[in-house]
Parts: structure tokens; sequence; C-alpha cells
């Protein structure tokens, strides 16, 4: 370790560890959070609502530590792409800060679980601990399932269906199929957030022997992939709507076509080998993600849905 390394500890550089952590992405796991208590809300299910600051401090925690583990193996493979906050790369803190850190954020979670499983009992500690190890073990050894291609289907079962589900399970102590329907959009566009960026790093990831879900499908099919992802949450959003799962007023996610288009024509027009083309196609769908997930959570509160 450097000198400079050696003084850039958790303490002395709150700022960096802020970078690190990569705080616009954190709305990834903020809005299945939300929309689980949202649903809550529509049902009118009794709720111990006091514990919502608690799940999304879990929530946010997990993602964190995801972050920097993450970009600790992408370092140790040489895979540091767009995405990277550079924080290893210039020095500022060294790989093993970062794992560390990662290692600690996900026992805090895991603290905050033990509260939630002492209310709920066993079922939030399955959903704690595959979210935990789904975290961890999405680039660590000896699994590392990004970099064998499972990375877009268990980001969206993690991000969505799993998340939205344990926001809605700590609050109510309950659990019905539509919750896990009206998860289903959320989980389309945190995927498609993965699936653009590997879309865009195919190029550096071949070079580094890494094997995302686009590296399996190669650049036309990804193309697809991609967009598929961004065009499925409206589609299921307006087929729970007719299936009057959803309220009507659901339909306003429609607000956030505009993002989705940009989205959809950067990447239909993208070419291989050429992924200056797509360089914010990562931070772009977050924020389809986002618009899309306030969208859906505003038609679910009292009064929005004339409940």
């Amino acid at each position: 370790m450097t000198a400079a390394q050696s003084q850039n500890t958790i303490f002395q550089q709150p700022k960096l560890w802020f970078q690190a952590i990569r705080p616009p992405s954190l709305t990834a796991a903020t809005i299945p959070v939300l929309a689980g208590a949202a649903w809550a809300f529509h049902e009118k299910t009794p709720a111990d609502w006091q514990w919502l600051p608690l799940i999304w401090l879990a929530a946010v925690s997990i993602q964190a530590a995801t972050n920097l583990v993450s970009e600790y193996y992408d370092y140790l493979k040489g895979n540091i792409t767009h995405g990277s906050t550079r924080v290893i790369v210039e020095g500022l803190l060294s790989p093993r800060q970062f794992l560390i850190g990662g290692l600690v954020l996900f026992a805090f979670a895991a603290a905050i679980g033990l509260a939630f499983i002492a209310l709920r009992g066993w079922p939030i500690m399955v959903i704690g601990l595959v979210g935990i190890l789904g975290g961890y073990f999405y680039t660590a050894t000896p699994v590392g399932y990004k970099y064998i291609g499972l990375g877009d289907i268990l980001v969206f079962v993690l991000m969505g269906p799993l998340m939205v589900i344990g926001s809605y399970f700590v609050l109510t102590g309950t659990y019905n199929h539509n919750v896990l329907l009206v998860s289903l959009p959320i989980g389309c566009l945190v995927a498609a957030i993965l699936s653009g960026n590997n879309l865009r790093d195919m190029l550096p990831d071949s070079q580094a022997g890494i094997t995302t879900t686009a590296g399996l499908l190669g650049h036309r099919w990804a193309k697809i992939e991609y967009c598929a992802l961004d065009i499925s949450a409206y589609l299921i959003t307006a087929a729970l709507v007719a299936a009057r799962i959803l309220p009507a007023w659901s339909l306003i996610t429609v607000l956030s076509v505009p993002l989705a288009y940009q989205c959809v024509r950067r990447a239909l027009g993208s070419a291989p080998n050429k992924p200056q083309q797509l360089a914010d196609i990562d931070i772009r769908t977050a924020k389809l993600h986002l618009a899309f997930g306030i969208l859906l959570i505003i038609s679910l509160l009292p009064g929005a849905s004339g409940k």
C-alpha cells in the first residue's frame, strides 16, 4: 500500500467512501423498497410503518456493499470499465479497503435483518440470506455469477421481486401473489440497467475473459434483450391494469416513455466494438428505472388510486 493509500482510511476520507459506494446507483434499491410499501398502502394492509426506514437502510447497505465487492473483484480481473468509480485505480483507496468496506456493510445489513427476523420469523431470514449472498457472490469467488452470464436474470430476481416482497413482508407480515406481479416491471428495469452496462462493456469484458449475459448473447441479441426489458415493464403494467390488479392510475407510467425511447434508440443504433456510443446507457437506464418507479408508486398511494 502506498503512503497516499495508507492515509485514506474510512475515518479520514468519508468523501472517497461516498464516491466508492456509487450513491446515484442506490435508487435501484430504493424504488423496490418503496414499491413494496406502496402496495401495502394500496391494499390497506395493516403495516408496521416504523420499520420502513430500517428496511430502506438494509437494502441500500446491501447494494452499496455489492458495489464495493464488485469493484474489488473487477479490479483483480483487470476489468475496470466505464462503470468503475476509479477510486482503486487512482490509488485513493486500496483494493483491500474496498473488500473490507463491502463486508462491513453486508454485516451491517445482516444486523438490521436480525431485528426483522425477530419480528417476522424465518421467511425474512431466507429473504435476507438470499439477498446478502446474492450481492456478495455477484462477483466474488468461487461463484462470480456476473462472469458466467447469469447476472441479468439474478439481478432481476434479487432487486425486483425479492426486494419488493421483502419490503412488503417486513411491513405487513403477509404475502400474496399480487405483490409478486407488481414487482415484475421494477425487476425488468433494474435488470435493464445491468443489461445496458454489459452491452456497452462487451469488448473490455471479452478482453478480460469475462462472459456476461451480453457476451453469451452476442451484440445483436444483447440489444434485443435490453430493449425487451425496457418495453416489458410497460407491457406488464398494462396487463396488470387490464387484469384489475393495478389501478388504472398506474398507466401514468407512460409519462416515462420518452426516457425509454431514448434508451432503446441508443441501444438499437449501437455498433459492435464502439462502446463510446453507449457511454452513458447505464445512467440513462437508471433514470428510467427511477422515473418509472416513482410514477408507479404514486399511482398506488391513497387518493391517487381512488382507494
